[in-house]
């Protein structure tokens, strides 16, 4: 199974961005998609969650400006991120946990996609 992010990308305070990330390969179904972020000289922090289900959880930091969703007929768990700010300046990850078969379920992370803010 591999995750492919996208959408990353330079913008200005204010500005808008729409993060896609698709899993392809071995996949029976996807519990937990997410998004998690990681700014230089920063620990990775979660961003936002999404269940099977469709609950959604997301960090205080970002609650009222992003979007998380999926769209499970393709895999895929998209973040829509408005009003930046430079503080969401970071290189963000998709998570997903896969059943790779109706027993099995692993972790995997996507590659990171780069979103800057400027001011």
């Amino acid at each position: 199974v591999q995750l492919q992010a996208s959408g990353g990308g330079v913008v200005q305070a204010g500005g808008s961005l729409r993060l896609s990330c698709a899993a392809s390969g071995s996949i029976f179904s996807i519990n937990a998609m997410g998004w998690y972020r990681q700014a230089p000289g920063e620990q990775r922090e979660l961003v936002a969650t999404i269940t099977s289900g469709g609950s959604t959880n997301y960090a205080d930091s970002v609650k009222g400006r992003f979007t998380i969703s999926r769209d499970n007929a393709k895999n895929t768990v998209y973040l829509q991120m408005y009003d930046l700010k430079t503080t969401d300046t970071a290189v963000y990850y998709c998570k997903m946990v896969v059943l790779t078969t109706p027993r099995y379920e692993y972790l995997y992370w996507g590659q990171g996609t780069q979103v800057t803010v400027s001011s």
